[in-house]
């Protein structure tokens, strides 16, 4: 089974990342063939600045590295060192039909957000399936947002066969059913466009005033609270064991602690939970050359397929 995910270097990440994206794909590495890209490419539609479009990819780079992803199991690489993907998104975009296109609810939501209407933008569907289609994915793990990209992607690699012969697998959804709705500082999901966030590599003085804003109800340290509907709870049970989760959940329900208490102590399960990839991080950030050679490596191996995907769909359309 070869496995394909993706993201976009669009900030820093944040628990909502790490849990809705990072730690399943780190865990996919013991499940199957393994692939990982960064998705500047896909990036260019909203970043407009050089600088910060580096200095973001290097990040994302940094961050999963730290995190756990195992240059040995996974190959981790960047999208823009697969120019092959490019000529298959072409190659894709002449069977693919404008109704398709105008039907994906992102493209209708980024318009929405204020984000300015371009063909990069409009055709995203069409370079996400050359990305899954270049390296013969079987399984792409998404959540339920992005699922109809895969369906974009299925129906071009439907199509393609269909005119052409069978070049491209055809890949299937994998949606995290069980991936908790992580709850930002304000109550809503947790996203950097909500600037709700608390960063995963977050530290320090700074880092316990942002946990310390986390929106909860007014009662006072006296009065009994719901674990249940309080955000520092279930920020709390994303870090916590079981004997923990339930002790916490006593004393709030016993009164006689505040807020403010659970989230010294949230800030502390926060704090230890990433400490040693915080450190690691550290020791990544002083050698990029050893980081951008597994980029490099990682580019390689999917090159490979990529090479032998784009060969046999050029011959199938008589390119070759």
């Amino acid at each position: 089974m070869r496995i394909l995910s993706g993201i976009q270097p669009s900030g820093k990440l944040h628990i909502g990342n790490y849990f809705g994206m990072m730690k399943p794909a780190i865990e996919l590495q013991e499940q199957g063939d393994a692939y990982l890209f960064i998705a500047n490419y896909h990036a260019m539609t909203t970043i407009k600045d050089a600088s910060k479009l580096r200095e973001m990819t290097q990040d994302v780079a940094l961050d999963f590295l730290a995190c756990g992803i195992d240059p040995k199991k996974t190959a981790f690489y960047r999208q823009s060192d697969l120019p092959q993907v490019h000529e298959l998104a072409w190659l894709l975009s002449t069977l693919c039909p404008m109704g398709l296109l105008e039907r994906c609810h992102s493209y209708k939501d980024k318009l929405a957000k204020g984000i300015a209407a371009s063909h990069g933008l409009f055709a995203y569907p069409v370079l996400m399936a050359a990305d899954i289609l270049a390296v013969q994915s079987n399984v792409v793990p998404v959540g339920r947002d992005q699922k109809q990209h895969v369906e974009v992607t299925r129906d071009l690699a439907v199509r393609f066969n269909n005119a052409f012969g069978d070049v491209f697998t055809i890949p299937e959804p994998s949606i995290r059913e069980n991936v908790a709705v992580v709850p930002g500082i304000d109550g809503q999901k947790m996203s950097k466009s909500y600037d709700n966030t608390l960063e995963i590599f977050g530290e320090g003085k700074a880092f316990r005033k942002r946990v310390m804003k986390i929106l909860t109800d007014s009662k006072g340290l006296e009065d009994p609270k719901d674990p249940e509907k309080c955000n520092v709870f279930a920020l709390y049970k994303l870090f916590a064991t079981e004997a923990e989760l339930a002790d916490l959940a006593e004393r709030y329900r016993a009164g006689g602690m505040g807020y403010g208490h659970a989230k010294q102590e949230l800030f502390e399960k926060i704090d230890t939970y990433f400490a040693p990839m915080r450190e690691r991080r550290k020791e990544l950030a002083e050698d990029l050359d050893y980081v951008n050679d597994i980029l490099a490596d990682g580019a390689k191996r999917a090159s490979i397929l990529a090479n032998e995907t784009l060969q046999k769909a050029r011959q199938a359309v008589g390119l070759e």
